[in-house]
């Protein structure tokens, strides 16, 4: 479903979708009017526009509760069915804070028109040699299928109790806890009793610099 908005309502669009992406969850209208230099005032009229608009959805009286609808799209974004949201970088390392990038990564090319079929795909960048005995290296990109559950043995994207993710092949134990394993013998597993799973990788791109 394309929709007919105002650039400020894109913008909120946009950060809404890319934040949950990143983070797992959605932004607070506070955070949101910092994003655009706004106020809060003003953020609430412009979402309330884009429910209205059907582009996004909130539970009442719930924190944190703004989803982008289903079907939801932007005009400009028909065009580019094989474009996919490039958002940031990814530890494969040691976990870090990751941060936002409003970048796009041009995968028609290489996934013909059966990317369409596909739903909810982004990318990250790989930071780090964690998974290299996986074939995914340092500045490699990754195709994740945005989803909540993983089977074991799967490589996911996962977010950890202290709001880090980090790119790691996933197991639940049986004691009920969740192992994160690298692929690389230099580094340790991360254990956690508990974490978020934003995405299984579906796919690894490398771009081999020429001379």
């Amino acid at each position: 479903m394309s929709m007919s908005l105002t650039p400020q309502q894109i913008r909120i669009f946009r950060f809404v979708r890319n934040y949950r992406n990143s983070k797992g969850y959605s932004p607070t209208m506070q955070e949101i009017a910092n994003e655009l230099g706004v106020s809060k005032v003003t953020v609430f009229e412009h979402v309330e526009a884009l429910i209205e608009k059907g582009a996004l959805v909130r539970t009442p009286n719930k924190a944190r509760s703004l989803e982008i609808a289903t079907d939801a799209e932007l005009p400009d974004e028909r065009a580019n069915e094989h474009e996919l949201p490039l958002i940031g970088r990814i530890a494969a390392g040691h976990p870090v804070e990751k941060y936002e990038q409003s970048e796009t990564l041009r995968l028609d090319t290489i996934f013909g028109t059966r990317l369409g079929q596909r739903g909810n795909l982004f990318a990250l960048q790989v930071d780090g040699m964690s998974m290299r005995d996986e074939g995914i290296l340092d500045g490699d990109y990754v195709i994740v299928e945005q989803r909540n559950v993983a089977r074991n043995g799967e490589r996911v994207v996962a977010l950890l109790p202290g709001g880090e993710t980090t790119l790691k092949t996933f197991f639940k134990e049986r004691d009920g806890t969740f192992r994160l394993q690298p692929a690389n013998p230099e580094f340790e597993p991360i254990i956690v009793k508990e974490c978020v799973i934003q995405g299984v990788v579906v796919g690894v791109l490398r771009r081999y610099q020429r001379n």
